[in-house]
């Protein structure tokens, strides 16, 4: 009896979800312009993104969700390299909003 009340009454346990590469705020803090790509991969890992199709760029992408409720955390980093070394980092781009 307990059990089919708890399924009618939607008390269904949802798991939190965590996707993509959690980046401190202290190791982007340390992220520089010149870093060759082995140092990115050192401070930042691997990145979620792999792009085939441009290796001069990698994207960093995390989000947290807890149980039913909406997203608690967002974060999104590009890095984008010359000569395998670092031109340009831009952090905190906007993901969807549905995500």
């Amino acid at each position: 009896m307990t059990f089919s009340l708890a399924i009618s009454s939607g008390c269904v346990y949802r798991a939190s979800i965590a996707q993509g590469n959690l980046i401190k705020e202290e190791d982007l803090a340390q992220l520089e312009v010149g870093m060759t790509k082995n140092q990115v991969r050192f401070l930042l890992g691997t990145p979620m993104i792999d792009d085939p199709f441009n290796t001069d760029r990698w994207d960093y992408v995390y989000y947290l969700k807890l149980g039913r409720d909406d997203v608690q955390f967002k974060r999104w980093v590009s890095v984008f390299f010359e000569n395998d070394l670092v031109s340009e980092i831009r952090r905190d781009q906007e993901l969807a909003p549905d995500i």
